[in-house]
């Protein structure tokens, strides 16, 4: 296996699940230099939406949507149905010159499918990356033209864009995928990430923005000076810019750009784009460019809408972004997520990638880690091979550490399934002694999207899931014989 024994030293998730082949991921480009690995994606001509829909194609995983259809709930009741499944290509939209994608990452094993991996491995080789780009950063190149400036509009209107209205009560049409590329004030350092956007005028967003962003802590010191943040807006990005915008700020300090994150998963540079009316640069591959300035000093209703967490965020007074100008390709494809399994996707992978390399370097025995499904994220399961009694809480402790948003941390032997919430609740009900094995984080910051959060606080919970030491007879999971069906003779398969 061009030198990469399999067997060597492999992770076997309770002795039927999937198999993590930790010898591999130990050499590849984290040895060897920036190329030659099957992540490098430019090399396999998957750099922008167009290319993407071409692998979709090619492996039976698109629907094509002919009819026409409303941008008003209709497009986004459609996309529900297919949740989770294909991805789906709205050709036509009523009153809009472009077509509409969605659901690029609702699916785990599509997204890994573009990395030549499983979804079960792809984290820990983008935590091996992570780890390439922090020792040998790869810097974007900047051009002047691309496809993502083939055409500029100086006179911009929002209105002519394919923006869905996706959930009944939401205060209106939404950017729920675009890539926002802001520049550190003191330092000029840029930062990418997502936030929701609601349209609010032909040049107008009111938008979210989070506490404990880089985002905002570019805004609050240019704010302070009285000055506009300028940014760029990215939609429809290829899906290394996004994960580089969803890196947790353990992955990606505040004094690297980590824009560098795609080049590094790329295989080659990222190209930017100099912006026609703002000093930020662009994503070259992306299908739409909306330049402009984050507005200080003025506040405008924001909301509802439909969050990751299933409930509606609330209608408030919040951040203004007003656009200066909109450059496109000539026949750009329009990008959007559903607030759901998508959202949480399209974050988690990168995160898990992270909170596996911080968890990891403070307790060794760590051996992986996964969002749980349906946590939407706040419930991280973390698998370990114990040896000291005590170190379960070093990890849970390091994993509240690792990334602030969680609520709950389980910690479990290397014998169950953590991608399996079934097998998770079981080591929880035979292996958990509730009156020793809970751990409580009273007042800690919250996530304001929580309903449960209360003046930014709740109470985390760690839960000890391990057998005790020294490991005793009791504890031994029953097993079957292991056998391959393709061996035997059988009808109704």
């Amino acid at each position: 296996m061009s030198g990469c024994d399999a067997t060597a030293d492999s992770r076997v998730v309770g002795g039927r699940g999937p198999t993590f082949p930790a010898f591999c991921l130990r050499r590849g480009r984290a040895e060897g230099g920036k190329g030659g690995t099957s992540m490098d994606l430019a090399k396999r001509g998957l750099i922008d939406l167009q290319a993407y829909i071409a692998h979709l194609e090619k492996q039976n995983q698109l629907v094509r949507v002919k009819s026409p259809v409303s941008l008003k709930h209709e497009l986004a009741g459609i996309a529900k149905k297919f949740e989770g499944g294909k991805v789906v290509l709205f050709e036509k939209v009523e009153r809009r010159a472009y077509p509409v994608l969605i659901g690029l990452y609702w699916n785990r094993d599509i997204l890994a499918s573009f990395f030549n991996s499983t979804s079960e491995r792809l984290p820990f080789l983008l935590s091996e990356e992570i780890k390439a780009w922090r020792r040998a950063p790869m810097e974007p190149v900047v051009l002047k033209r691309g496809p993502a400036n083939e055409v500029v509009e100086r006179l911009p209107d929002v209105s002519k864009l394919p923006i869905p209205h996706h959930a009944e009560k939401d205060g209106g049409p939404y950017l729920t995928s675009s890539v926002v590329i802001a520049k550190d004030p003191d330092t000029g350092v840029r930062n990418a990430s997502i936030h929701r956007m609601m349209v609010t005028g032909k040049k107008r967003f009111a938008l979210l923005l989070e506490e404990l962003g880089h985002l905002m802590d570019y805004f609050k010191r240019a704010e302070a000076k009285g000055a506009p943040l300028e940014i760029t807006v990215n939609n429809g990005v290829d899906y290394c810019v996004n994960m580089a915008a969803a890196a947790p700020a353990s992955a990606a300090p505040l004094e690297m750009d980590e824009l560098g994150i795609s080049s590094q998963l790329l295989g080659e540079p990222l190209q930017l784009l100099e912006a026609q009316t703002v000093g930020v640069e662009a994503i070259a591959n992306a299908q739409f460019v909306l330049e402009g300035r984050l507005l200080p000093n003025r506040r405008e209703p924001e909301g509802p809408y439909a969050e990751v967490t299933g409930y509606y965020a609330n209608r408030d007074q919040r951040w203004v972004f007003e656009v200066s100008a909109i450059t496109r390709r000539r026949e750009p494809i329009f990008h959007s997520i559903l607030s759901g399994k998508e959202v949480y996707n399209a974050f988690s992978l990168i995160t898990e990638a992270g909170i596996y390399e911080k968890v990891h370097s403070l307790v060794p025995e760590v051996t992986a880690v996964h969002l749980s499904d349906g946590s939407v994220p706040y419930h991280l399961v973390v698998q370990m091979e114990k040896r000291v009694e005590g170190s379960q809480r070093n990890a849970i402790m390091a994993a509240f550490v690792a990334l602030p948003f969680l609520k709950i941390v389980t910690v479990v032997d290397r014998d169950v399934n953590i991608f399996s919430l079934a097998d998770v609740e079981w080591a929880v009900a035979t292996r958990c002694r509730f009156e020793k094995d809970l751990l409580f984080v009273h007042d800690a910051i919250g996530h304001r999207l929580n309903p449960m959060v209360e003046h930014d606080k709740w109470t985390r919970l760690g839960i000890d899931a391990t057998v005790p030491l020294p490991r005793q007879p009791q504890f031994e999971r029953a097993t079957m014989k292991p056998v391959d069906l393709g061996a035997y003779e059988i009808e109704g398969v």
